[in-house]
């Protein structure tokens, strides 16, 4: 029997939708949060003018910025397949850190010149990045109770050279990221952009960045494709101390101080971020555009709540229900069970 015109040449038919369709709708979903984020902006608009005045709007920019460099973070975390709970800690210890050896008098040691203090901030994320990544990676424990006891070692460490008391008079190095103008422009928001922007290349169009998707997916699987699974983890690891540090770093500086508590309790508003923004806490999902729309709504709805008057109390209750809802319609949407 002859094969109708239509059969000869044509692709089999296997249900699955074109691989331009696919991307487009992936695409789609890296902007879900967008419509929410309007809502908030007319709302704050409705609740208090001043909403969106630009110096309300470059204070919500800027505030975000610093623990938005944590959600970056986490979220390579995330999409490889790990956790760093610690992350929040460091944000607080490598100031600290560098504040204590630079800074002479009370709990201070002065040890080192006021230049080197940017440098050692630095150095203590990707000290800490290496001891999670070499428990993690090296013996095999498990992400998520190393992180956390690195969480409270890190805390005790910065309660303990601080003496419980706020660093203030830091040098100049620390303050400038923190205070400084570029173009008119906080540096600090420059600084998140341009990470956001080149994380955002890194992870959707580079060889390394699929190899974190296909690690997250199966670490099994992307081992015998020939992917250096181990070296990647260790990067990620460290590399997401380093941004937590410097986020930390911009903090310091636009406060002008370190506080003995600095960075307690971030991490909750990092993973609701990151959840709502489509990350998966399974791993091998999610994209930073997406996790940055993600705390920008956050930050928008505790601005709008402070505008109205709300206390700073019900702003945690409403970051933990916030992650509840976002875990369960992920669980929904997705289909597969959260471990």
């Amino acid at each position: 029997m002859p094969e109708s015109p239509a059969a000869v040449g044509a692709p089999p038919r296997t249900g699955i939708p074109p691989a331009p369709r696919r991307i487009a709708l992936a695409r789609l979903r890296d902007f879900a949060l967008v419509p929410g984020i309007i809502a908030i902006a007319v709302v704050g608009q409705l609740v208090n003018p001043v909403f969106l005045q630009y110096d309300n709007v470059i204070n919500i920019l800027q505030t975000m910025s610093e623990i938005a460099l944590l959600v970056l973070a986490q979220t390579m975390v995330l999409v490889v397949g790990k956790m760093d709970l610690s992350l929040e800690s460091t944000f607080g210890l490598a100031p600290g850190v560098a504040a204590w050896l630079t800074i002479g008098g009370g709990h201070s040691l002065g040890l080192l010149p006021s230049w080197t203090a940017v440098p050692v901030v630095l150095a203590v994320g990707v000290v800490v990045g290496a001891l999670n990544a070499l428990l993690i990676v090296r013996f095999g424990l498990s992400g998520f109770v190393v992180t956390l006891g690195m969480l409270i070692v890190l805390r005790g460490l910065l309660t303990g050279i601080s003496g419980g008391q706020t660093f203030f008079g830091l040098p100049d190095s620390m303050l400038y990221l923190g205070t400084t103008l570029w173009a008119g422009i906080p540096a600090s928001i420059w600084i998140c952009v341009l990470l956001f922007a080149g994380g955002i290349v890194l992870l959707g169009y580079t060889r390394f960045g699929r190899s974190l998707y296909a690690i997250g997916g199966n670490e099994d699987a992307a081992k015998a494709a020939g992917i250096r699974t181990d070296r990647i983890v260790w990067i990620v690891l460290t590399g997401a101390s380093v941004l937590a540090a410097l986020g930390g770093l911009l903090l310091s500086g636009r406060l002008a101080s370190v506080a003995a508590a600095q960075g307690n309790g971030y991490i909750f508003t990092v993973f609701a971020a990151a959840v709502i923004g489509g990350v998966s806490l399974n791993g091998g999902r999610g994209t930073l555009c997406g996790a940055f729309t993600g705390i920008l709504l956050l930050y928008m709805i505790q601005n709008v709540l402070t505008l109205a008057g709300v206390p700073a109390q019900w702003i945690g209750a409403l970051n933990g229900a916030i992650i509840l809802i976002a875990l369960v319609m992920s669980r929904i949407t997705s289909g597969k069970r959260q471990t």
